[in-house]
Parts: C-alpha cells; sequence; structure tokens
C-alpha cells in the first residue's frame, strides 16, 4: 500500500482553524482606554508653529483663540493648508466630549489637506 495517510494533516488543520476563529475576534474588540492622561514625554518638536484646534467643553471650535463656527473651519483649515501644507496641527478637546465629535473635527482637519496632526493630552499628575 503506497498512499499517504492525510487524516492527521486533516485534524492539524482543523485544529488550527477553530483556534483562529476564536482568536480573531478577540483582537479586533480592544481595550477602552482613558485618553486624555499621557505618561510619554513631550516629543522634540522643529521650532515652527503648530496650529491649535481646540474643543471646549460644549463642542465649540476654536483656531488659536479665535472662535470658528460651522463650515468656516473648513474655509479657515484650507486658506491656512494653503500657506503652508507642511505645518503640524494639534488638537486640543475637552476630555467630556464625545469621541465621535472629536473624530468629526478631525476629518475636516484631514479633509483640508492637513497630514501632520497630533492630539494633545496632559501628563499625570506627580505623587
Amino acid at each position: 500500500m503506497a498512499e499517504i495517510n492525510v487524516t492527521p494533516m486533516v485534524d492539524v488543520m482543523l485544529v488550527l482553524l477553530i483556534i483562529f476563529m476564536v482568536t480573531a475576534p478577540l483582537l479586533v474588540a480592544g481595550v477602552p482606554v482613558d485618553l486624555p492622561a499621557a505618561r510619554a514625554a513631550a516629543l522634540q518638536q522643529k521650532p515652527d508653529k503648530p496650529i491649535a484646534v481646540s474643543l471646549d467643553s460644549t463642542g465649540g471650535v476654536f483656531i488659536g483663540d479665535e472662535a470658528v463656527g460651522g463650515d468656516a473651519l473648513a474655509d479657515r483649515l484650507g486658506a491656512l493648508h494653503a500657506t503652508n501644507p507642511d505645518t503640524r496641527v494639534l488638537v486640543r478637546a475637552d476630555r467630556s466630549l464625545s469621541y465621535g465629535r472629536v473624530l468629526e473635527v478631525m476629518g475636516e482637519i484631514a479633509a483640508s489637506g492637513f497630514t501632520k496632526v497630533a492630539l494633545v493630552s496632559q501628563p499625570p499628575k506627580r505623587k
């Protein structure tokens, strides 16, 4: 009898398939995190001045210290991008805001053409 017995190979493949089916949903779920606090040290920044986009607790948007409402955000960011496309944008959002609101503003920043966008957090208080 010169046939190859494939039964052990099929058994191993079924076990691997079951393992991957069980672990795949666990990799997608993610872990809940509290984003506003960070333990990382400040990154080395280039000397150019970044654009600060802030969101207060009511959801109001500010570029620097100037309030920007509605569609004016996209227009202002487009004008700033036209003058210097390599400028960094720092997004500062109040802790009480919903994640969706922050993503809406970040989406408008990305749509205006900026590619260097960062979220600003406070370092934890030292004991």
